[in-house]
This record gives C-alpha cells, sequence and structure tokens, in this order.
C-alpha cells in the first residue's frame, strides 16, 4: 500500500542582500524550531539557499514566513510530497556565499543568464547551435545528466572557474547551463558572461522543476538530491540509466554509502554487489573493522542522541520550548 504523503520537501534559494545575516540566521532558526522544520539552510549576506522538510501546514507556514519579508517574496519553492521528514535535525548555518563557489564578486540580481522556463529549455536544448553545460559535480553528473550535456571534471563547484578556460572554443554559440535547482547557474552564467561569452542561458528551477513540468524528458538517469533520498526520478517520458556499479560496472543508479565511516564515498552499487561486499565500495573497506553494519539502503543515519535544537542561539528558549524539547527526546526522529 502507498503510503501517505503528509509531509513535504521544499527546494530553494534567494540572492538577495542581508545586512545583518547573524541576526537573522538566528531569527530564521527559531522559526524553524517552533514550526517544526528540519534540513539545511545557509544564510550569507548575499542571501539563502536551503532544502526542508516538514508537515505540508508546517511548510506552508515556512514559505508564508519567507515571502513576508520583502527581501525574499521573489523566492520561488520546488515542492515535493514525501511520507516523512526527509532530515532528522535543522542546521541554520551562517557562510560568506550561499553556494561556494569563489565568485563572490558576481551578483546575480545585476547581471547573469537567461532564465529559461522548463519548456523552453525544452524547446532550445537540441538545436544545432545550442551547447547544454552541466556545471554540477562529478558524483551528480555521474549519476544522471542530459541527453548529449557537455559534463566537467569538477569534485566541488568551486572548480568551475578554472574549467571554464577549457570552453572557450564555445564563445559563439548558444550555452544553456543547468544543475539541481537552479541556485549554481546564477553564478556559472553570469562568469561565463564575463569570461565573454555571449549567448548564455540557465534553466530555471533546475532538474527538479524541468522534471515537474516539463515531464523529465531527455534527463538520463537519476538526480542526486541533498537530503536522505539522496537520488531521485526526473524522467517520466523516456527514462533510461547512465550510471554504473562501483564494483562491476553493470547498469545501476542504486546510490550508497560505502559502509566504511573513513571511506564513505557515495557511488552507485547494485544490490548484488551491495550484499557481497557488505555495503563496501573495495576489499579494503570491507575488511575494514570499523566498517558500519550494512541493511541493503547504504544509507547510514546519522547519530542523534543529544542533539538540541537550541544549542548556540543567544535567545535562550523559554519554558514551553524546553518542555517541548524533552517531550519529543523520548521519541526517534525519523
Amino acid at each position: 500500500m502507498e503510503q501517505n504523503k503528509d509531509y513535504q520537501i521544499l527546494l530553494y534559494y534567494c540572492y538577495a542582500k542581508i545586512d545583518n545575516p547573524e541576526e537573522y540566521r538566528e531569527q530564521h532558526h527559531l522559526f524553524c524550531v517552533e514550526n517544526n522544520i528540519r534540513g539545511r539552510i545557509i544564510i550569507s549576506d548575499e542571501g539563502l539557499n536551503g532544502t526542508v522538510s516538514g508537515l505540508k501546514e508546517d511548510c506552508e507556514k515556512y514559505m508564508a514566513y519567507i515571502h513576508a519579508d520583502p527581501r525574499f517574496a521573489k523566492t520561488e519553492f520546488k515542492i515535493d510530497a514525501h511520507e516523512a521528514h526527509a532530515f532528522t535535525k535543522i542546521h541554520v548555518r551562517y557562510k560568506p556565499e550561499i553556494v561556494h563557489s569563489s565568485l563572490r564578486h558576481l551578483d546575480p540580481n545585476v547581471r547573469t543568464g537567461k532564465h529559461l522556463e522548463p519548456e523552453e529549455f525544452k524547446k532550445l536544448k537540441d538545436q544545432e547551435d545550442v551547447v547544454i553545460l552541466d556545471v554540477r559535480s562529478n558524483y551528480e553528473h555521474e549519476l544522471g545528466r542530459f541527453k548529449n550535456a557537455l559534463t566537467l571534471d569538477i569534485d566541488n563547484f568551486r572548480d568551475f572557474p578554472e574549467k571554464v578556460k577549457e570552453l572557450e572554443h564555445l564563445k559563439n554559440k548558444k550555452v544553456l547551463t543547468y544543475c539541481t535547482g537552479g541556485i549554481k547557474c546564477e553564478k556559472a552564467s553570469a562568469f561565463l558572461l564575463e569570461q565573454g561569452f555571449q549567448d548564455v542561458y540557465q534553466l530555471h528551477g533546475g532538474i527538479i522543476k524541468y522534471g515537474m513540468e516539463a515531464g523529465g524528458e531527455d534527463f538520463e538517469g537519476k538526480c542526486y538530491v541533498f537530503d536522505n533520498r539522496i537520488a531521485v526520478e526526473v524522467n517520466k517520458v523516456n527514462p533510461t540509466i547512465v550510471s554504473r556499479c562501483h564494483i562491476c560496472d553493470t547498469p545501476s543508479d542504486r546510490m550508497v554509502n560505502c559502509a566504511n565511516p573513513t571511506c564513505n564515498i557515495h557511488v552507485p552499487i547494485c544490490e548484488k554487489c551491495g550484499w557481497e561486499m557488505e555495503g563496501a565500495c573495495s576489499v579494503e573497506c570491507k575488511d575494514d573493522p570499523e566498517k558500519r553494519p550494512y541493511d541493503g539502503t547504504g544509507y547510514y543515519q546519522k547519530k542523534t542522541n543529544g542533539y538540541n535544537p537550541y544549542k548556540g542561539l543567544q535567545r535562550k528558549p523559554n519554558k514551553e520550548q524546553i518542555q517541548k524539547l524533552h517531550g519529543e527526546s523520548n521519541h526517534s526522529c525519523i
């Protein structure tokens, strides 16, 4: 029987100037705690970026909270129904950038690539003078990517500027950039324009929105996401598998964290090899004394013992909040 999907997962970002990011970070964190929102949120001088989960009604409150602030009124949320929380904790952190890019001098509100809605991207992507550029990291595009997309050998988005030197021959082409939710493309496309590329576009809302609004056609494989789902289906039109098992090289889109916590590499491993290797990516990792017990999923829940969502806050929780925290501590996190 299909589980009821009473929860939602929200993916969003907004480039907007925040004059007091540390103070706002604390306010934002408290709102999440008091409304049972969990996930990862980055607050910066240049805006905010997050993936969160919660009951539908709590997510609606959270979106209303964001939109009520004039700085973030334009924020667009990608919303996925889910059967449970996709996170066990709430983390709201201050960082210099909302996505680590080494391109802090660029402001997407001033100049960035032309935004293409999913249907516009779909119509344009196969034209002869077009290059589809994946700006994500290796582990992401190895799991899934657009048909005929150009991928870059990068382990982190901050390596993107250096790799652009290899794309000089494409300056006279239409370059269509894409990523998971759109945030990396804001600065990637801006940087391409700065480097002399003339006709630069970006898939508005990224792969996730393309799957929701355009059926995901020609996106091959699965899309890597940054919550406990790990990978999601995108293509409802002509799906295929492009990733291969790290052990036996057969087609597999089953993402696994290596059972050896020291390694913890995240790679596709088919079910057969998963059981044979006990969740490890190599014989060395299988024989490691610290190897975690394998349950067939390859997902290892981080321990939440002693987790206190109010830790580090300047504003202390009131009596009701403390009682609520202690009351919930007797239940395991989803």
